[in-house]
């Protein structure tokens, strides 16, 4: 169901009419990411929170997009997105 229509206000002997469109409000994270710091060879886990569930999340490293791989798990459920990052070295600072 949706609020967007024409509406009319008909007193009989004349009409009003207004087009009402509503605009979605754009996703916005509320929850930041935070530092992490982590032994070489541990998981780490890197999680935000957003104002909409099942939005399409795309990470990056560095301006690099990352992809799901034996390296990287990508994980959203409801509003939380998750990067976990397997077994890290260093060159994953």
């Amino acid at each position: 169901k949706t609020d967007a229509g024409l509406y009319t206000c008909d007193i009989g002997t004349d009409v009003a009419k207004s087009k009402v469109s509503v605009q979605e409000k754009p996703t916005e994270v509320t929850k930041q990411l935070e530092d992490k710091t982590s032994p070489s060879g541990q998981d780490i886990s890197l999680s935000c929170e957003l104002s909409k569930a099942d939005v399409n999340i795309r990470w990056y490293k560095d301006g690099k997009a990352i992809r799901k791989s034996q390296k990287y798990d990508l994980q959203q459920e409801g509003t939380r997105a998750t990067l976990i990052i397997r077994d890290s070295t260093v060159k994953d600072s």
